[in-house]
C-alpha cells in the first residue's frame, strides 16, 4: 500500500522522534513502508557567518564548514555544480549561475529552464550514479528533504557536498550568500541577499505599527498538520506580520480541529499547491469534514499565497510579501491610494 502525495510534501517517520511532515509538495508518490526507512536527519546548526577557509597546502582546494558542523574540501575553482533539491536549483538562477548548474533533481521547476537541465532523480533518493557521471566539482544539498546518508555515501566518492540548513529567513539569505562564495560568485551573492533583505525591511517598515495577525499555517490537511516555532515557515510569518498560533518546538506537528477552534485563529494560509486553493479556498474548506468548526473559514478568512511561502528560497520574498498584503490590506490601499493621488498631481502640474 502506499501514500498518495500531490503536493510537494513527503511524510517522515522517525522511530525515536516526532512525526514529521516537511513542507514540500508535487513531489511523489511515497509508500508507507519506505518512508519509515527515510528519516529526516535534520541536524542542528551551530554555525554563524561565511564558511571558515583554509587553503590546503599543495592542492587547489579549501576546507570550509557547511551548516550542519561537517568539513568539507571544496574546490578552489567549482565549475559544475549539482543541486539535490528544487530551493537549491531556485537559488543557482537566481544568483545568475546557471551555466554552472549540470544536473538538478526531477522535481526542479522555478525557473522553468531548470527542467531541461540533465536530472539525478528525487531529492530523497537520488541516483548515486547519475551524479557521478555527471562531474561535479560541488554537490549541494539541504537538511529540508535530503536525507543524510546521500551526503555521507557522496563524501565516501570523494565528491564535495554542501549542505544548508536554514532556520529563519536571515538564514536562508546567508546560505545564499555562503553557496555563492563557494561558487566564486561572492558579489552576485551579496547583491541579492541584499536586493532580499532590502525588501524585508521595506515591508516590515510598512506594517510596523499594524498588530501581528494570528494565523494557522496549513502544510499538509489531513490529517491538519502546521509548522513549529523553530521554523523558517514561522519566521517568515513573523516577516509577513503574522503568528502562528500554535507554539510547538516540533518543527512539523499535527494538531487537532478542536485545538484550532480552540485558539481561534484569525486567518487559515494555504499555498496555491494545496489542492483547491487557487478558488474559492473557504467554500473548500468548508466542504471538508472538521473544517466548518473553524471560525476563520466560516468567516472565509483564508489567505492563499505562492507555493514559495514554503521553500527556502528566494521566492519565498514573494511568497512574505503576497501575505502581507492578504492579511493587511488596508495598508497596502492606503499606499496605492497616496501614490494614484500623487501620481494625478503630477499629471495636472504638467499639462
Amino acid at each position: 500500500m502506499s501514500l498518495a502525495i500531490s503536493r510537494e510534501a513527503f511524510l517522515f517517520w522517525c522511530d525515536t522522534e516526532e512525526r514529521l511532515f516537511t513542507p514540500w509538495r508535487r513531489l511523489f508518490t511515497l509508500g508507507i513502508a519506505s518512508a519509515l526507512l527515510l528519516s529526516a536527519a535534520a541536524q542542528a546548526s551551530t554555525w554563524r557567518g561565511f564558511p571558515t577557509q583554509a587553503m590546503v597546502p599543495g592542492t587547489a582546494t579549501r576546507v570550509v564548514t557547511d551548516e550542519v558542523g561537517r568539513t568539507v574540501s571544496v574546490p578552489a575553482e567549482v565549475r559544475r555544480v549539482v543541486t539535490l533539491a528544487p530551493n537549491l536549483t531556485e537559488i543557482i538562477y537566481a544568483l545568475g549561475l546557471e551555466d554552472r548548474l549540470a544536473g538538478d533533481t526531477n522535481y526542479c521547476d522555478t525557473p522553468p529552464a531548470a527542467k531541461a537541465k540533465p536530472h539525478i532523480g528525487s531529492p530523497v533518493s537520488p541516483s548515486l550514479e547519475a551524479i557521478v557521471a555527471l562531474h561535479p566539482d560541488l554537490v549541494l544539498a539541504t537538511t529540508s528533504i535530503n536525507r543524510r546518508q546521500t551526503v555521507d555515501a557522496l563524501a565516501r566518492l570523494g565528491i564535495a557536498v554542501y549542505t544548508s540548513d536554514p532556520r529563519t529567513v536571515r538564514g536562508i539569505l546567508d546560505s545564499i550568500a555562503r553557496m555563492a562564495d563557494l561558487m566564486g560568485a561572492t558579489a552576485q551573492g551579496a547583491a541579492l541577499a541584499a536586493q532580499l533583505q532590502a525588501r524585508l525591511d521595506a515591508l516590515r517598515a510598512r506594517i510596523k505599527d499594524r498588530p501581528a495577525v494570528d494565523v494557522l499555517f496549513v502544510v499538509w490537511e489531513d490529517p491538519l498538520v502546521t509548522i513549529g516555532q523553530n521554523t523558517f515557515i514561522a519566521d517568515a510569518l513573523r516577516w509577513a506580520g503574522a503568528r502562528s498560533v500554535i507554539e510547538s518546538k516540533q518543527n512539523y506537528p499535527r494538531v487537532s480541529f478542536e485545538e484550532v477552534v480552540r485558539l481561534e485563529p484569525d486567518y487559515i494560509v494555504l499555498t496555491m499547491d494545496h489542492e483547491g486553493a487557487e478558488e474559492n479556498a473557504g467554500a473548500s474548506l468548508r466542504a471538508r469534514p472538521g473544517w466548518s468548526q473553524i471560525r476563520a473559514v466560516e468567516q472565509g478568512h483564508v489567505a492563499v499565497v505562492g507555493s514559495g511561502m514554503d521553500r527556502p528560497s528566494p521566492g519565498l520574498i514573494d511568497g512574505i510579501e503576497q501575505l502581507a498584503r492578504e492579511l493587511h490590506p488596508d495598508v497596502f490601499a492606503a499606499t496605492t491610494a497616496a501614490m494614484s493621488s500623487a501620481a494625478k498631481e503630477f499629471s495636472i502640474c504638467v499639462r
